[in-house]
Order: structure tokens, then C-alpha cells, then sequence
């Protein structure tokens, strides 16, 4: 993954999105109803919904964002809308969801963060850039260079590296984040169905490994 793969977009109710070439776009919905037609089909989005679509789209209506990530090959996946709050405990009493999950170990992935008022986070930063939309509420982003104000609808991209902290009032605030890479998902080695498949009292994980770890982005993957 470089950030040369990598373009960030949005749209609005007056001027729509298409999306062409390699790769997959992934992105949601701020303000709905919104129309996303890809090989898949036409689908109807509400807002606070998101989708991942491998190959060409267009979207129309509504308003909200997106990513295209031309080294990496989706699952078609539409979901949503997103719940208020996350279900994963995060830093400084924030939660998170993975709305959605990377197909290999490594790859991609969507989160829903939520930042409760009056919360202060801890300075940090990110092995990979971070890009995404504010779905809701208001507070302040705070890195070296200033004080960002966040409003609903305003996409934001946030290079490797960078030192940041988001801060919140009275209002908590709810953002739509997207990893390029990750250090989690399911190995060839380790996922549900190898798992809980028994040979001879034994799970076929612990047999030898039947295949590579290729990942859908084309990278090599840790078997353990």
C-alpha cells in the first residue's frame, strides 16, 4: 500500500461521484437517501449507511465520501446504518466498531468511532494514514500545526505518523474511519471454518498449511 493507490472524494445532493479503474471504493453515507449503482446493482443507501465496492460505481444523491484504494480487491458489502455508539472499548473511554472487517490478515478496513463530550484524548498517531468523514456531532482535532474544527460531513485525511487528538465539548462526535492496511483479519491457517473443522479429534489449523498467505491486495501474510 502506497498513498500513491490511494484518492479520497465526496459528494454531494447537486453533484454526484463516479468512481472508475482498479481497485475498490469504499465509503458512507452522511446525509441520505443516496443511489450507489455498481455491477452489483442500484442500491438505495439511508444515511449513516457504507458500502465497499470492488471495481466501478457511481453514486448520486444525498451526501457523504469515499475512498478508492487501487491495490486492494473488496467484497461487495452494504451495511448500516451504523449504531450510535461503538461495541469495542478504545482509548480515553471512546468505542469503535468494525463495521468492516479485512477478508485476509492485513487488509482494509471501515470503523465507526465514537468520541463522548467532554473528552480529551491522548496525543497519538498511526502506523498508516487515516481518512473518513465526520457522521455527527462537533469537536476539534488537535495536532501540531493547530486546533481543526469537525462538523458533520467534513472529510478528513490524516497522514502516517501525525501526532492528533480529538477533543470534544458538549457534543460527543461520531466518525467513520478507514484503515488502508490493518494487523488483524483471518489467515488461511486461522479462520472459523479451518478452525472448527476436526480431522481425527484434531482441528485442520494445526495440519499442514494447504496454501500460501496471499492477502487480496496481493500481499504475503504471517501464518501465525
Amino acid at each position: 500500500m502506497t498513498t500513491e493507490s490511494i484518492a479520497i472524494a465526496g459528494w454531494r445532493i447537486d453533484a454526484g461521484l463516479r468512481q472508475s479503474g482498479p481497485g475498490s471504493c469504499t465509503g458512507s453515507v452522511v446525509q441520505g437517501p443516496a443511489r450507489l449503482s455498481c455491477s452489483a446493482g442500484e442500491f438505495m443507501l439511508s444515511t449513516g449507511m457504507y458500502f465497499t465496492v470492488p471495481g466501478d460505481c457511481e453514486i448520486e444523491g444525498g451526501s457523504g465520501w469515499l475512498i478508492r484504494q487501487n491495490d486492494f480487491q473488496a467484497l461487495f458489502q452494504i451495511g448500516g446504518p451504523a449504531e450510535e455508539t461503538g461495541r469495542l472499548t478504545y482509548i480515553d473511554g471512546c468505542t469503535d466498531t468494525l463495521l468492516i472487517s479485512p477478508p485476509v490478515y492485513g487488509d482494509p478496513c471501515l470503523n465507526l468511532l465514537h468520541i463522548p463530550s467532554h473528552t480529551r484524548q491522548t496525543r497519538h498517531n498511526h502506523p498508516s494514514l487515516r481518512a473518513g468523514v465526520i457522521a455527527g456531532g462537533s469537536g476539534h482535532c488537535v495536532t501540531p500545526s493547530g486546533r481543526i474544527a469537525l462538523f458533520p460531513g467534513m472529510v478528513f485525511h490524516i497522514p502516517t505518523g501525525v501526532d492528533h487528538s480529538f477533543h470534544t465539548d458538549d457534543s460527543a462526535l461520531r466518525v467513520f474511519a478507514y484503515h488502508p492496511d490493518s494487523d488483524f483479519g483471518p489467515k488461511h491457517v486461522d479462520h472459523p471454518m479451518v478452525n472448527r473443522t476436526i480431522i481425527g479429534g484434531v482441528s485442520a489449523a494445526r495440519r499442514p498449511a494447504a496454501a500460501p498467505e496471499f492477502s487480496a491486495s496481493g500481499a504475503q501474510d504471517e501464518t501465525s
